[in-house]
């Protein structure tokens, strides 16, 4: 169900905006205004006016690449389109999900829509159509070194709007020419520079980075709140949350963490409480120091991030108001690159963090003795042979593990390539599939540990337990039963995840 419509090509787009389109929950217009369609199709006329005059445009009368060298004949210039993108139909991997295509074709529209790349209004109607109409490209996952741009990934992106390759489909993966008559459209054929413009830029990893960094937000909200039941469930110090401490070192993101904490926890800095131990371990006393190095990352990421989604990132550009062709780097994906690898970075943080929280819950000589060894529920005569949460902790050991394994920066491994042409790489988009995967496994992390509290809270009968604890606690139990006895529980795990991905769980306010 959409509410309004977001117009692209009258202002840049936040980060919100496009994840708005991608959803389907608002439509993707054009602008409207006759000075920004006049500067659309001014780009298209000069390309025009090149090729009447017989000069070499890169990718229109050349080859592409190393090839450039190689003159191509201005008649051959649609079939030189045709090719480029037929030959980086060479993608592998898992396909992006059909929330992933959506953000990639809503991102390359929200770059192409600056007049500077020479394509026809009638292609980015396209891209609207395939957005409002839910026909997606079905595009494979890996093949891109992030410059020059998202080559092979993006191609099928190009596929999609003659009418090649497949298409997500209500529901289906499908011929994109079944797709896209089904949605009562037609195949377009791409003109001069078209394919080019369509491909040779970096929003593929410009959408991962955006949905990871929408994901990555929720996380740190989520790893606060965990923290909070932690600390409840283990009688801890609420001082360790007076904003005093944070004012004195004033990180404006850690203090919200802590802020976050101790409302979460009912704090009261007037009340006076004597801990069972006047200083946690650092999991739980340092989590808005830890939690907070990703907060107080988020305004760098997000104007990294909104930077490149709304700059022009192909090449060559064409400047609408002369004519200029302009040979530059535009669709080097650093930016994004350095965004994906800080970000993965903060988020494994977070995994390890509630790792070690799981680890002082489950232990009777850390966690203050409230709590039994692995929260072992059952009573009775059969109690020893059951096992509570020790496997779900060895999981948690081996989810922040490889969470951590992927930290290292993608950009460390730029290697040559085709012909020593693209011989320094930013591997943006391998970065962004990182942190995709850091983030899904520190989700799990999340939500093991959050199992594991709510056991913590059933033992403590809610004794001690602050307003997060208690709500946290009442969605979970809907979904899933107290471990009264040794069980599988990867499908508690499951629903648990699915609760957190569809924002089903009461985290609390980022406010």
């Amino acid at each position: 169900m959409t509410s309004g419509a977001i117009r692209f090509g009258e202002r840049p787009l936040t980060l919100e905006e496009l994840l708005l389109v991608a959803r389907g929950e608002a439509r993707a217009e054009l602008s409207a205004d006759p000075a920004w369609r006049a500067r659309i199709q001014s780009g298209v006329d000069w390309i025009a006016t090149h090729l009447e005059k017989g000069e070499q445009v890169y990718g229109v009368t050349t080859g592409v690449g190393d090839s450039c060298v190689n003159p191509v004949a201005p008649e051959l210039a649609a079939q030189l389109q045709k090719n480029l993108l037929r030959f980086h139909g060479c993608g592998t991997g898992r396909f992006l999900t059909e929330l992933e295509s959506a953000t990639v074709v809503a991102a390359r529209l929200a770059s192409l829509v600056n007049g500077y790349s020479a394509i026809r209004p009638v292609i980015l109607e396209r891209l609207c159509e395939l957005l409002n109409r839910r026909v997606l490209p079905v595009i494979p996952a890996e093949g891109s070194v992030g410059a020059s741009g998202d080559l092979t990934p993006l191609s099928y992106l190009a596929a999609t709007i003659v009418g090649e390759s497949e298409v997500y489909w209500r529901g289906k993966i499908v011929p994109a020419a079944m797709g896209v008559a089904e949605a009562g459209l037609a195949p377009i054929a791409l003109e001069a520079k078209e394919a080019l413009s369509l491909m040779n830029g970096t929003s593929v990893m410009t959408a991962l980075g955006c949905l990871a960094f929408e994901q990555a937000v929720r996380l740190a909200r989520f790893s606060a709140a965990l923290t909070a039941m932690a600390s409840d469930v283990t009688g801890g110090n609420p001082q360790h949350f007076d904003d005093r401490i944070f004012l004195a070192k004033p990180h404006p993101g850690q203090r919200a963490c802590a802020r976050w904490i101790a409302g979460d926890i009912g704090y009261d800095p007037s009340m006076k409480t004597r801990p069972r131990r006047l200083q946690d371990r650092y999991s739980i006393r340092c989590a808005p120091h830890v939690i907070g190095v990703l907060l107080d990352a988020v305004p760098f990421l997000r104007q990294l991030l909104e930077t490149e989604l709304n700059g022009a990132n192909d090449n060559p550009l064409v400047d609408p108001d002369t004519g200029d062709v302009l040979h530059g780097g535009n669709f080097y994906g650093g930016h994004v690159c350095l965004a994906m690898d800080l970000l993965k970075n903060a988020v494994a943080n977070l995994a390890d963090l509630l790792d070690r929280q799981l680890a002082i819950v489950c232990n009777p000589a850390m966690n203050n003795g409230d709590l039994p060894a692995n929260l072992v529920l059952r009573t009775g005569p059969d109690a020893a042979a059951h096992h509570g949460f020790k496997a779900m902790q060895i999981s948690t050991s081996a989810l922040a593990a490889e969470a951590l394994k992927l930290t290292m920066p993608a950009s460390a491994f730029s290697r040559s390539t085709e012909c020593h042409n693209q011989d320094k790489v930013s591997m943006g988009t391998i970065a962004a599939h990182d942190c995709l995967r850091v983030i899904e496994l520190t989700e799990t992390v999340a939500v093991i540990h959050a199992l594991a509290l709510c056991q913590g809270v059933d033992i403590r009968r809610k004794e001690g337990c602050g307003k997060r604890s208690r709500a946290i606690h009442e969605a979970v139990r809907k979904r899933v039963a107290v471990n009264d006895g040794d069980r599988r529980m990867d499908v508690d795990i499951h629903a648990i995840l699915a609760a957190l991905r569809a924002n089903e769980l009461p985290l609390g306010d980022l406010a």
